[in-house]
């Protein structure tokens, strides 16, 4: 059952925007929390999700694949109780927004500009409601290639901070041999829209064979938002979406830095992402610092909570050392 925002003391945004679906129960986020349709300007409809906080900025918290507005409730609450408002965002083929018309529980985009129109949207959405600055950014794999194309694209930030950020994927022997047939089932034989190899629908795994963290509970916690709203889960992805994702992690890496403060931060035993590429990109980017989670997976953010506590500190001092 969709449910509204929660009642709440906090003031809301007063919004032109039209409200969305948001289901606050699973989320267990702070009060206040809204969420509005944002249109993309190829028609796309995509969600926006924002807790208000203190005075000291807003957080523009950019999800990894296959996530959702609902799973960053625990940390909107980090951030607020931290004097931070958090924006967050489904963008398009995730949560609610608009799905791969083919198939909806793909993770398929033709290429991956279409995550820059996403981010155009919410920037001029964000604009519009006025939400507060200055702006941090925090992005999540996939949300580290989206954000930080985005900071190329012009989005002005104090600091930024990635976890698990795809800037490189960690690819089996078995893919990496295979990479070239990628590329050949993509191109030649026009199998583009359909699920990569060892991927497919979705469907839910036990704990013990989970590669994302070691805490049974922020595990259960992602686990019973997928159970109570399948709608939100989402399967592999697309041949034609890990061809375009390894051209735009090779992009990434080639991009000369900017002047930005940012913070890579990977699990010690990242399996999915490549730790190496964040290593790189900050050994070589004048104002960037790697950091890595001793005992964690790739979901530092949802880790066991000596861990995550550390991740969640690291960021915010991170983006407490870059106040205006």
């Amino acid at each position: 059952m969709m449910v509204s925002p929660s009642p709440t003391t906090a003031t809301p945004v007063q919004a032109p925007l039209e409200a969305a679906p948001f289901f606050a129960d699973i989320a267990e986020g702070p009060e206040g929390g809204q969420t509005w349709w944002v249109k993309a300007a190829d028609g796309s409809r995509l969600r926006m999700g924002y807790w208000p906080g203190g005075d000291k900025g807003t957080i523009v918290m950019i999800p990894g694949r296959t996530e959702y507005i609902e799973k960053y409730g625990r940390l909107a609450n980090d951030m607020v109780t931290a004097g931070y408002g958090m924006v967050t965002f489904d963008y398009r083929g995730q949560g609610l927004a608009d799905r791969p018309s083919h198939r909806r529980d793909m993770g398929h985009v033709e290429s991956f500009d279409e995550y820059r129109l996403d981010m155009d949207a919410f920037r001029a959405a964000m604009a519009e409601l006025k939400l507060p600055e200055p702006y941090y950014l925090n992005g999540h794999s996939l949300g580290g290639s989206i954000g930080m194309r985005v900071l190329y694209d012009g989005l002005k930030v104090q600091a930024a901070a990635f976890t698990g950020p795809m800037w490189g994927l960690q690819l089996t022997p078995f893919l990496r041999k295979a990479r070239p047939a990628i590329i050949w089932l993509t191109d030649v034989l026009g199998k583009g829209k359909t699920f990569a190899v060892t991927t497919g629908p979705w469907k839910p795994i036990p704990f013990e064979d989970n590669a994302l963290t070691t805490d049974p509970d922020n595990f259960a916690y992602m686990a019973r938002q997928t159970k109570e709203h399948p709608e939100l889960a989402l399967g592999g992805p697309s041949y034609t979406w890990v061809k375009k994702g390894l051209e735009e992690c090779r992009a990434i890496m080639a991009s000369e830095p900017l002047d930005i403060p940012v913070l890579g931060i990977v699990g010690e035993f990242e399996s999915i992402t490549d730790p190496a590429m964040v290593h790189e990109r900050m050994g070589n980017w004048p104002k960037g610092r790697p950091l890595v989670i001793k005992g964690a997976r790739h979901e530092v953010l949802m880790e066991a909570p000596d861990m995550r506590a550390e991740t969640v500190n690291a960021i915010l001092d991170h983006f407490a050392a870059a106040v205006p």
